[in-house]
């Protein structure tokens, strides 16, 4: 018999809702989403509580209150992590600029190359961050964590994510990205473990600017008529992305109205880099697709529109605007995230705050990495409690359950799975033949529910393989 580590969607700003049972005559797939809500639970085989999470944020002059609102914030994310069974995972965090410089021009805040996907560890104010180039926070047994910083973990972050705003304004957030994790930054070394959970979080309020051609930055052209454009962000946007097929104009123009309806996406034909290029990159990394975790709080996708600035000069406009900010359409990064289905999530860094967009990303953590806990809300028979069927033994909860091996890829196969027979509602019936599953009441779990997902025989899964349940809720 063994406990899996499973993990719970977050069903938006509806919250998460619990995990049944399923019955064994259905695939998951067959449930009609029409007669009841429901919930999909995905609950990897093979318990692993090693992430690296990289965070890549904007230090551009523009992001001061944004950085504000995540270091001050950043203690709701780690509450999240720490409500995974078995507590806080073994983390490594590590936060790098977008800074990459641009290609060795002279350009004011962009000088050489950047910081070069250097993890940022110089303290910011009086505060004490970690003694290495990255956060460690590692179970070492015995209920005793092994930490490379003192105080809390929420200070340390606080203490080395808020790295100012004299960055470039050309902003290499996936070039960033890649710098950090392609090796060449010795001091970078032991931030990657080899079978660790990466997630790789971007918070940024203009596009990626990456570039495959650095002559995009070359800042001997000026003016709207030179073949570059004047030296703004505008090259960013002009040479890297098109709407509905088309290339950008420097004159004023709506793209992509509020609402969508005009698909914008990034540009393949130009000096930018595709995004595409660099999620192969990242893949690259683990021989496990299952692994790579993405978000990003970042501008709104639409509207898309081009307007001029008070010198005449083409911009693109906001496509959403707080008292704490505005940002443009992050249709670069969007992309790159995109490539990691179900393993992603994007919210807008227009928010007067940025509490829930980081919570919403600790909860795509936790789904990933795992909780057995059912966490939603189960219908209550009549009479009360869980049990659809009082004359059998066991709590029996309407879900149906299969194992997944190689979710999400061409290789996916799916096999359904039996309800557990049981003796009583904690205890197996001898004649229970594995693989099978069942729900137990678990202390452990949070209220009201308080009600745990096992699988008896779940060592005898293939590599790569997951539960999926799909759930009845209320």
């Amino acid at each position: 018999m063994s406990r899996l580590t499973s993990f719970s969607t977050v069903l938006g700003v509806a919250g998460l809702c619990a995990l049944a049972v399923g019955c064994p005559s259905r695939e998951v797939a067959k449930i009609d989403p029409g007669q009841q809500k429901q919930e999909r639970k995905d609950i990897p085989v093979t318990v692993n509580r090693d992430i690296d999470i990289l965070f890549v944020i904007d230090n551009s002059q523009s992001m001061n209150e944004e950085q504000t609102s995540i270091t001050n914030n950043f203690q709701r994310f780690i509450n999240v992590l720490e409500n995974i069974e078995g507590g806080l995972p073994n983390v490594h965090i590590g936060v790098v600029s977008s800074n990459a410089g641009v290609g060795g021009y002279n350009v004011p805040g962009c000088l050489s190359a950047g910081d070069d996907g250097r993890l940022q560890n110089a303290p910011r104010g009086s505060c004490s961050p970690p003694s290495g180039y990255f956060i460690s926070d590692i179970d070492g047994g015995g209920g005793m964590r092994t930490q490379n910083y003192t105080g809390t973990l929420a200070q340390t972050f606080s203490c080395i994510a808020k790295i100012g705003i004299n960055g470039c304004g050309l902003e290499q957030h996936l070039e960033s990205m890649k710098r950090a994790l392609d090796g060449h930054n010795t001091q970078n070394a032991g931030f990657l473990r080899e079978n660790a959970f990466l997630a790789i979080i971007f918070i940024a309020d203009e596009d990626d600017c990456s570039a495959k051609d650095s002559t995009v930055f070359d800042p001997s052209q000026t003016s709207v008529s030179d073949p570059l454009g004047p030296l703004t962000s505008f090259r960013c946007t002009e040479f890297g992305i098109k709407c509905n097929g088309s290339n950008l104009s420097r004159m004023p123009a709506q793209y992509d109205p509020p609402g969508g309806g005009v698909e914008c996406q990034p540009r393949t034909d130009s000096y930018m880099e595709d995004p595409v290029a660099y999620a192969s990159f990242i893949k690259s990394l683990k021989g496990d697709p299952g692994l790579i975790i993405t978000a990003g709080i970042i501008g709104n996708l639409d509207p898309t529109a081009v307007g001029l600035d008070g010198d005449g000069q083409p911009e693109l406009l906001p496509s959403c605007q707080t008292s704490a900010g505005k940002a443009v359409p992050g249709v670069r990064i969007k992309s790159f995230l995109d490539q990691f289905p179900n393993r992603n999530t994007f919210t807008s860094i227009c928010n007067e705050d940025l509490s829930d967009a980081l919570e919403t990303i600790a909860a795509l953590l936790k789904r990933i990495i795992g909780t057995p806990c059912l966490e939603g809300s189960i219908p209550q028979v009549a009479g009360g409690g869980y049990d659809i069927d009082a004359n059998a033994p066991g709590i029996q909860i309407d879900c149906a359950v299969s194992f997944v091996q190689n979710p999400d890829t061409d290789f996916e196969m799916q096999t359904v799975l039996a309800r557990c027979p049981m003796q009583d509602d904690a205890t197996l019936s001898p004649s229970a033949v594995a693989p099978c599953w069942y729900t137990i009441v678990d202390t452990m779990c949070m209220f009201p529910t308080q009600l745990g997902l096992l699988v008896h025989g779940a060592d005898t899964a293939p590599a790569n393989t997951h539960v999926i349940a799909s759930c009845v809720t209320q």
